[in-house]
């Protein structure tokens, strides 16, 4: 006998839930801390150094469609928010042909495709990978 389960959650909330819950594994990416502010051990390797010219068209704010966001500064730090709760917090490390793949804990994963993001040829929107959502630079 099978027994389906049928989800009337929203994917937005899916997708806010999934986030949350790396998080409280510690996805802020400083150092090896999380959430709940102990030092995690990392077996992954070190992030590399990244320049500015690799991660100069990720630099802004792109915005999604439930309310969230992430933003990218200069040096390829950047973070992911909704509201004032930091989803994510860490390093964009360049991959080649718009790609981007996500620090974690401090270190690189260096596989995990669903832990980045794709920009668009125009550079105008990204998607980010660990919920399929398309985001847009904002202007300014």
């Amino acid at each position: 006998m099978r027994i389906r389960a049928r989800s009337t959650v929203p994917l937005a909330g899916l997708a806010a839930a999934a986030a949350l819950a790396l998080t409280a594994c510690g996805g802020d990416g400083k150092d090896g801390a999380h959430a709940g502010g102990a030092a995690t051990a990392t077996s992954l390797p070190p992030v590399p150094k990244v320049s500015p010219g690799q991660v100069r068209p990720l630099v802004g704010r792109w915005v999604g469609p439930a309310k969230d966001y992430f933003v990218f500064k200069a040096d390829g730090t950047g973070a992911w928010k909704r509201g004032d709760q930091t989803l994510w917090s860490g390093q964009a490390i360049p991959e080649g042909d718009g790609r981007f793949r996500f620090s974690w804990q401090g270190g690189d994963p260096q596989s995990g495709t669903y832990w980045g993001v794709r920009l668009a040829q125009d550079g105008r929107s990204l998607v980010f990978a660990g919920t399929n959502q398309t985001y847009t630079k904002a202007k300014g």
